[in-house]
């Protein structure tokens, strides 16, 4: 939620922030707040003027009747009934309107980055960098789930009895490769100074709407029947939700924080052939990374979280990509977002396996994040970024590393994690 002062003083650069973003169905909103805002602040302006004037008055009573004059202490007494009775429909008319302008407020994206490519879609995102080279096999790459079946780690037939379409078993070496690649992103993002949290995986709708766009929300969240609770769609959400409504110490940030989870997504939508298998699930583990810091230093750790994921797959010898992503392919609270991809030998080109955005203040005004200055308390700026989310990163992971008789090197960071084996064997 940007900062409706901008909105008031310069309306101009709100809505041309829509354009950029390919939204202007929602231009007629800039209007409608200003309206509704100038009717909430005369609406205010009243209120504080009759609480006054009531207490002005209010102070003669006691007054008159120890000089006894009670008739005039009852006229007076007549005002303020009249007094309160205007002031509890102005209080309703502005928890009405203020409501209302929230609401609309909420759906104004986020002002975009300087640098963020201009595009409608994901087909204007640009490339930025490369890291190892991406090299083709020199025999066929079967689909992703042919392999983890051969090497008895996949059952979707199973999972489908029992939960549907979008879910999995994953067993024997490749559930143990699975929770290995995710114990090595814990201590990877340890020793890089990250404090290691385990947070709730179901949240309340107030953190909800506070962490993402109600579009976001439609699509991505499971509601649990008969409780204001929500399952997550990833930790980011519970992590910055742990802050709501708090006014930091300075001195405490930034907070560099990782944090495990089980995700749940609706996923709703169709989608292609390459998302078959373990690409798009319901259900899936997650390490994740988030800061919470000052505006000024949001840059600096925007490009230190898009590094550590790039550095952590370079560390299992995955060949990965950077992708600025364009203006049409933020989400609304995000400032700028960058996309880590893997590189698919059978496919022969890149998928994402990571996002990372800085969303500068804009979760923090939804959710009454602050810090604490001798200027005052400021809104902070929250990032986050994944550091690495299986089972999709097992497609690159097993495409890469994986040998013409169907057998899957380890590469040496994750041996340790997988009780020596160098390799993972066909099984009959």
């Amino acid at each position: 939620m940007i900062d409706i002062n901008i909105l008031r003083t310069d309306p101009d650069k709100v809505r041309n922030n829509i354009k950029r973003k390919f939204q202007d169905k929602k231009l007629h909103l800039v209007d409608e707040i200003l309206e509704l805002d100038k009717k909430l602040r005369e609406i205010k302006k009243e209120g504080d003027e009759k609480r006054s004037e009531k207490n002005k008055i209010s102070s003669q009573i006691g007054k008159l009747i120890a000089q006894n004059k009670r008739d005039e202490a009852e006229q007076i007494k007549i005002k303020v009934g009249q007094l309160n009775k205007r002031i509890l429909e102005l209080e309703s008319e502005e928890s009405i309107l203020a409501d209302k302008v929230k609401k609309m407020m909420m759906v104004i994206p986020n002002f975009v980055a300087d640098d963020v490519p201009l595009g409608e879609n994901d087909s204007k995102n640009v490339q930025l960098q490369t890291f190892l080279e991406a090299k083709e096999k020199p025999f066929d790459v079967p689909y992703h789930t042919d392999i983890l079946e051969k090497l008895d780690g996949l059952d979707l037939d199973s999972a489908r009895r029992t939960s549907g379409q979008g879910f999995y078993y994953l067993t024997g070496d490749i559930a143990r490769l699975h929770s290995a690649i995710l114990t090595y992103a814990r201590d990877f993002m340890i020793n890089r100074g990250y404090t290691y949290v385990i947070p709730p995986f179901m949240i309340r709708s107030e953190v909800v709407s506070g962490v993402m766009s109600f579009d976001e929300m439609d699509n991505m969240m499971y509601k649990i029947e008969g409780e204001d609770l929500y399952l997550i769609g990833t930790s980011e959400h519970s992590m910055i939700g742990r802050f709501m409504n708090t006014i930091l110490d300075e001195k405490t940030l930034p907070l560099k924080l990782t944090s495990y989870s089980p995700s749940f997504r609706k996923e709703k939508g169709a989608h292609g052939i390459e998302e078959r298998g373990v690409y798009r699930v319901h259900q899936f583990e997650k390490q994740e990374m988030i800061v919470v810091c000052k505006p000024e230093d949001s840059e600096k750790f925007y490009n230190e979280l898009w590094q550590n994921t790039v550095d952590f797959f370079v560390s299992m010898e995955i060949p990965v990509r950077t992708l600025a992503c364009c203006t049409g392919d933020l989400a609304d609270l995000k400032y700028k977002s960058l996309d880590v991809e893997a590189w698919s030998p059978r496919q022969k080109k890149y998928f994402e396996v990571g996002s990372c955005s800085n969303l500068t203040d804009a979760q923090a005004r939804r959710l009454g994040i602050r810090y604490k200055t001798e200027k005052g308390n400021l809104f902070v700026h929250t990032l986050n970024n994944t550091v690495v989310a299986p089972p999709r990163m097992l497609i690159a992971f097993v495409e890469n590393h994986l040998n013409e008789d169907g057998s899957v090197n380890i590469p040496k960071v994750l041996q340790s994690y997988m009780g020596g084996k160098t390799k993972i064997n066909t099984k009959n």
